[in-house]
């Protein structure tokens, strides 16, 4: 039985944990706040309540196993779940709509057709068949395997691009998302729709690989689920899990540095100089300068946690909860997204550290009893991918009533009366996210992609300090709640098996 410390207690560290526990390690975790779950939060105010991360779930087969795995109590006896139907309702800027359906591609291809004209459904099909061919491609080495010494092989673009001939030039293809809808989608609503999944997970479509066609095919294949009680749900119920396999949680212990000793990683060092031995440690957290003093965590020809290429910065979220006073429509979608008229205008501000004048609105109207007071009234959030904190101050109260005052203006067209409905309006931005869990800006890691001579991908759970493993959203395979589950996942196979583990099979 080895002593393990855990660095964050986020979804992937958490997962690592409850894995590593049930192996027979002494465990604990270490949480610079004074609560477990990391980005996955929950906000409450007069019997409204919001979460304030994630607001659905994509692969619950993730969690699905960890539960397994760990314990003989399934987690759909832990946590209540379902498939929102829609999956997401969509409202163009020339004013066309479509709602699609929850996994059901025959049904999408036929709302598509509907709502944007024939022809609209088999260009998106087709589309798909050619990220599942992809997601074939790289699922075992980009989601289900440690990242390999070897990690190369992911910089070339998995996704299968059309060859568009051209008279007297070169052939095009395309190598990124906007490439794709620019080539092989043509309608303009359907280049936002793609542009919506990348900008929703962080990424910049402009220079975001092909290889992102992963994202929607995967929504669109394995569906959307909605946890009651929130998000927030799901974390307690992994927390939870992880205090029956004994996990110890040491709350608002701030670790600044890891200990070496002979080459290895020793143990933790809290902010008030108390050191907590170990035999190994688990990083859940951003790596930061200083972590381990002298040290090149990832050496020459791995891979680091940096910027992604042509975005100078990391983005975050910017939230605005809504109190209304009102019954929530029984036919209300629970996420629509309003697309704006100029996109690329959207994602150099987003990209360029700038506010964006008419940013791409995520509304979520969960149908949840558990969100608001009584059915006379309806708890709403309204989303948009923003630049971090620093790049835009969002602590500047002129800064962020205009901005939340965007994105209600905008939701208008999904909620209708929604000014006349307010009660209550609470803004959260990435400063808030920053200070809550440490990640610099607020920025919010993507899943990794393949593709782009690798520069999307993340760091290595294998660290340059042997003892010392990475584990949660800003390492392989990213961010996300699934990615972040499979990297536990990954972690507990490399501690328990040794560095030597490839991934289930």
């Amino acid at each position: 039985m080895a002593r393990i410390a855990v660095i964050g207690a986020g979804m992937g560290a958490m997962a690592a944990a409850a894995r590593l526990a049930v192996a027979g390690h002494r465990v604990t975790v270490y949480e610079r706040s004074e609560s477990y779950g990391g980005s996955v939060g929950r906000y409450a105010r007069e019997g409204f309540a919001f979460d304030t991360g994630p607001t659905l779930l994509h692969l619950p087969a993730v969690y699905r196993d960890l539960f397994v795995k760990t314990g003989k109590e399934p987690l759909e006896r832990c946590v209540e779940m379902a498939q929102v139907d829609p999956a997401s309702r969509h409202l163009f800027a020339d004013g066309t709509a479509v709602s699609l359906p929850n996994a059901s591609r025959a049904g999408v291809v036929a709302a598509l057709d509907g709502a944007l004209g024939s022809g609209a459904g088999a260009a998106w099909g087709a589309f798909l068949d050619r990220a599942r061919e992809a997601w074939d491609r790289s699922r075992r080495p980009l989601l289900e395997e440690p990242l390999r010494p070897d990690w190369q092989v992911l910089g070339r673009d998995p996704y299968p691009a059309l060859r568009r001939r051209r008279l007297l030039r070169p052939a095009r293809q395309a190598d990124t998302v906007a490439g794709i809808g620019a080539l092989e989608l043509a309608d303009p609503r359907l280049a936002a729709l793609l542009d919506g999944y990348a900008l929703s997970y962080g990424l910049d479509p402009a220079h975001a690989p092909a290889a992102a066609a992963l994202l929607p095919y995967m929504e669109e294949t394995f569906g959307s689920w909605y946890v009651s009680g929130g998000m927030r749900a799901l974390a307690r119920a992994v927390y939870e899990r992880c205090l029956a396999r004994k996990v110890e949680f040491v709350l608002g212990a701030e670790v600044v540095r890891v200990v070496e000793k002979d080459g290895r990683a020793a143990g933790v060092e809290l902010a008030d100089g108390t050191v907590a031995e170990a035999d190994r440690v688990v990083l859940g957290a951003r790596p930061w300068a200083g972590l381990v003093p002298g040290q090149e965590l990832w050496p020459k020809g791995g891979v680091a946690p940096l910027p992604r290429p042509g975005q100078g910065v990391v983005p975050g979220r910017f939230l605005v909860l809504l109190s209304l006073r009102g019954a929530r429509p029984a036919d209300a979608a629970h996420r629509t997204l309003v697309h704006p008229a100029d996109g690329a205008a959207e994602r150099a501000a987003v990209f360029g550290g700038r506010l964006a004048e008419r940013p791409t609105v995520t509304v979520v109207r969960p149908d949840d009893p558990s969100t608001r007071p009584d059915d006379a009234h309806e708890a709403v959030t309204l989303t948009a991918t923003v630049a971090p904190h620093g790049a835009v101050d969002w602590t500047d109260p002129a800064v962020r009533e205009r901005y939340a005052d965007v994105l209600i203006d905008t939701a208008a067209a999904a909620v209708p009366g929604i000014r006349e409905r307010l009660l209550h309006a609470e803004v959260r931005t990435p400063a808030e996210t920053a200070a809550e869990t440490g990640a610099e800006g607020g920025g919010v890691p993507a899943p990794a992609l393949a593709g782009a001579d690798g520069r999307y991908l993340h760091a290595a759970n294998l660290t340059g300090l042997p003892g010392l493993y990475a584990a949660g959203g800003w390492s392989h395979p990213g961010g996300g709640l699934a990615h972040a589950g499979m990297s536990g996942a990954l972690v507990a196979g490399l501690i328990v098996e040794g560095d030597g583990f490839r991934g289930s099979r």
